[in-house]
This record gives structure tokens, sequence and C-alpha cells, in this order.
């Protein structure tokens, strides 16, 4: 029989163990950050790990993002006016009906990403690949005009990514 101090020993000892190995488990290689609908103008996420992140409806205007990894994220409805997306991973994202006016996407690859009713208005799209980027007509009439450059994580075109003539 185990005297009384001795189970309360062992029990104090068993928590700090427990305890002790959660806190030196690591973090998730990425966990989903929900930001949706909040007011983030300015804001610094560049160089951040943002897979599956959520901004929808967001206001990003001159926020940073550049060099993040935003794969599988959603900016529905998100503005991006000014905003720095240059060089992000923005593969299989959710971009409909995002406001890119202004924007810096150049290197940026947007590879499977849902745009359809992103207005995109005096971006910067040197080096980006669109690559099976479902947009309107009129939308992509404007990025082919000035579109140029490789892309150089992909090797792409942004011409031949947009399939411009």
């Amino acid at each position: 029989m185990v005297p009384i101090m001795g189970r309360r020993f062992t029990a104090v000892l068993i928590s700090l163990v427990v305890f002790t190995c959660q806190w030196l488990m690591p973090a998730p290689a990425h966990a989903a950050m929900d930001v949706a609908k909040q007011v983030l103008i300015g804001a610094d996420y560049s160089n951040k790990d943002l897979r599956g992140a959520t901004f929808n409806l967001s206001n990003l205007r001159e926020a940073n993002l550049s060099g993040s990894d935003l794969r599988g994220a959603s900016l529905y409805g998100a503005k991006l006016q000014d905003a720095d997306l240059s060089g992000t991973d923005l593969r299989e994202a959710t971009l409909d009906a995002a406001v890119m006016t202004g924007t810096n996407l150049e290197d940026a690859v947007l590879e499977g990403a849902f745009a359809f009713n992103t207005r995109f208005s005096d971006v910067l799209i040197t080096g980006a690949d669109f690559t099976d980027v479902p947009m309107r007509g009129d939308q992509l009439k404007s990025l082919c005009a000035v579109a140029d450059g490789t892309n150089s994580v992909t090797g792409r075109s942004t011409r031949e990514s947009l399939g411009c003539a």
C-alpha cells in the first residue's frame, strides 16, 4: 500500500509530465486562421504560413501578404486595394468577388484559384501564374493587355497562363 503522500506525489508528477509533454509538442504545421469580416488595413502578414486561412469580406487595403503561403485560403469578397501579394502562393484559393485595385500580384502563383467574379483593376501581374483560374471575359481581357513575364516558381509565362491570344 502506497502512503497518501506517495499518491499525491505520483499524481503531481504525472500531471507535470502530461503538461510538459503538451507544452513541448510542436504546433501543427498550419493552423487555419479565421479573420473574416475584419478591418485589417495595412496589416503585415508577409512571409507567413496562412494555408486555409479565412479572410472573407475583410478589408485588407494596403496589407502586406507578400511571400506568404495562402494555398486554399478564402478571400471571398475581400477588399485588396493597393495590397501587396507579390510572390504569394494562392493555389486553390477562393478569390471570388474580391476587389483588387492597384494590387501587386507580381510573381504570385494563382494556379487553380477561383476568381470568377473578382474585379482586377490597375493590378501588377508581371510573372504571375493564372493557370486554370476561371474569370470573366472582361477581366481576362484587361489582364491580357498588361500580362508579361514568367513566374519564377512554375516557369510559366503570365500571358500563356491566362490563355492570351
